[in-house]
């Protein structure tokens, strides 16, 4: 019987044959059938690059990165001068967010991928996952002076626009979109531009229409739900629940409901859109989870315990969601018991350690007692510093704050409560007075750096004490009384968080008898929700040109300031996480 493969079998066949079979296989979209007769070619002809190209092409394509990344890479082995190869696997490395990885191969070919588009528009997107607008920025200017309507760069470009502050974001959705009409994210992206160029009207009816249209488009959902709580509508997250009747096949919809509601309290509608979905959708666990959370949080305690009941032990998350549970049922043994769970599968996570040390401070005995004054109570972890700046810097950086906060609001699933937060990534602005107030802040840092306690591999953040730092998000927050203040939280994410005053209101330095401190930042006052009574381990006056620096395992916010919304009672700090 004649082979399938080749008249002699499979090692007959030449890697052109090879090639030709996993062509026709791709274009019938038998894909899985391509990837066996490419998993063949490369066993048989080992050395043939193209091969291997294809073979990562195809596992790209069917979701296995790390294969991609493998074959790419044995493709830039054989053949190390085709840029083509080195792209391809750039492409794979982003997909495992390995963005530096990339950068790292990207620029072995930057001589050759200079006149070329597609290298500037991929290694450009990296630069903007790291962070890097600026670079991001040059990048796809590059490869647009290659190509003008290369589609992928003008969008990239658009929305580094937006990240950067650019006067022109707006028009550049508008080249974009003249080359691509049909882009739902380009439309969005122009809703956000309008919102942020002050055309309220025009972002809304983009908004409404997107989520209209596409109801799987989530993005969408949640942008339009902002523009509603700016506008100061009550059933806000409206947008969702409508998108959820055109399309009740999608749990996507509803997880992101319950958490836009449950992130602005309202953890009792939250529960309840979780239940729903957890009929429609039973089997996904994760609304399971979800009920059992935002129960937990609107104080239904029994609601919770019946649910956490039924979740599947494997769950993800579940001991650290359980563990919060527990505190707010007084087992804090058992509390303790799940965070240590939850530690042993991720032993830096900031969430896990935030709850155990306050776990830790409700404990009896001498060795909790340690614990938690070892995780937050030693000398130097919180600091409460002068910025490191020219006498006038904050005088010139608060003018201009003040202006980009009138075009801003107040954000979806933040800690804030009331006033305004600047939108994106403040640093990612191109103003000179920004990356002034950067480097100042910068230079802060390593001074608290210097008063730190030693570095503990076993600590969560002093492990980085001495390793490279960098600020991560950072926006600031203008407040203006009338009860405005930031609920209790942490930042999951970093390993440092802050707090820089640039105006403070009268009002902060009012106490009597030390009750009264209006707009004081507390450290290491739980959330709320817990329904615990402890006390803040730090309780910090604020003070213009000074930096509150502190762990992010340690949960922080503010106490209200009721005074009158005049000039008097404004409120505007900028913040930032350190990661490392």
């Amino acid at each position: 019987m004649t082979s399938p493969l080749g008249t002699n079998g499979n090692e007959a066949m030449s890697p052109m044959e090879f090639m030709a079979r996993i062509r026709s296989a791709a274009q019938s979209n038998d894909l899985a059938g391509a990837m066996r007769i490419a998993d063949q070619a490369r066993n048989t002809h080992p050395s043939d690059a193209s091969l291997a190209d294809a073979l990562g092409t195809l596992a790209l394509k069917l979701g296995d990165a790390e294969k991609a990344v493998a074959q790419f890479g044995a493709a830039c082995t054989l053949a190390p001068q085709t840029l083509d190869y080195a792209l391809n696997r750039s492409i794979a490395l982003q997909r495992l967010e390995r963005h530096a990885d990339a950068i790292a191969l990207l620029e072995k070919h930057e001589t050759v991928g200079r006149s070329v588009a597609r290298y500037g528009s991929i290694r450009a997107l990296s630069h903007r996952a790291l962070g890097q607008p600026a670079e991001a920025a040059h990048w796809y200017d590059a490869a647009l002076s290659l190509e003008p309507g290369h589609a992928l760069s003008l969008h990239g470009r658009a929305r580094v626009a937006i990240e950067r502050g650019e006067e022109d974001a707006v028009a550049r959705f508008d080249a974009a979109l003249a080359v691509n009409q049909g882009e739902a994210d380009l439309w969005l992206g122009k809703a956000q531009a309008l919102d942020v160029a002050g055309d309220g009207a025009g972002a809304l009816a983009i908004a409404e229409q997107l989520s209209t249209q596409a109801p799987g488009f989530i993005a969408a959902h949640s942008f339009l739900a902002g523009l509603r709580l700016a506008a100061g509508e009550s059933d806000f997250a409206a947008p969702f629940r409508n998108a959820g009747l055109k399309a009740p096949q999608d749990p996507n919809i509803a997880a992101t409901h319950a958490e836009t509601l449950a992130g602005l309290d309202f953890a009792a509608e939250a529960a309840d859109v979780a239940a729903d979905a957890r009929a429609r959708f039973p089997n996904e666990p994760h609304f399971t989870l979800l009920e059992a959370v935002h129960s937990g949080s609107a104080g239904d305690l029994t609601r919770a315990e019946a649910v956490f009941a039924q979740l599947p032990s494997g769950t993800p998350r579940r001991a650290v969601h359980e563990a919060r549970h527990r505190i707010r049922t007084g087992e804090f043994d058992r509390a303790d018991g799940l965070l240590e769970e939850a530690l042993a599968d991720e032993p830096w996570d900031i969430t896990a350690w935030s709850l155990r040390g306050i776990v830790w401070r409700l404990l009896d005995g001498e060795t909790a007692k340690a614990n938690a004054a070892w995780l937050h109570e030693q000398d130097g972890l919180i600091q409460f510093r002068p910025l490191v700046a020219r006498s006038d810097l904050l005088d010139d950086a608060t003018e201009h704050l003040r202006v980009l906060h009138a075009g801003s609001a107040m954000p979806l699933g933040q800690s804030l409560r009331g006033g305004t937060q600047t939108r994106g990534v403040l640093f990612h602005r191109t103003e000179a007075i920004l990356s002034e107030l950067h480097d100042a802040i910068v230079a802060t840092l390593e001074e608290y750096r210097a008063d730190l306690p030693k570095m503990d591999k076993t600590h969560p953040m002093l492990r980085l004490r001495d390793e490279p730092w960098r600020l991560a998000g950072s926006w600031s927050v203008r407040l203006t009384g009338g009860g405005d203040h930031h609920t209790a939280h942490i930042h999951p994410q970093g390993m440092i968080s802050s707090a820089l005053y640039l105006v403070v209101p009268d009002a902060s330095s009012q106490q009597v008898g030390g009750k009264d401190r209006q707009g004081w930042l507390e450290i290491g006052r739980p959330k709320s929700d817990l329904g615990l009574n402890l006390e803040p381990l730090a309780s910090i006056q604020p003070k213009p040109g000074h930096l509150a620096l502190f762990p992010s395992t340690a949960y922080h916010g503010t106490t209200p300031f009721a005074s009158g919304k005049t000039a008097a009672s404004e409120r505007m700090t900028v913040a930032f996480d350190v990661v490392s």
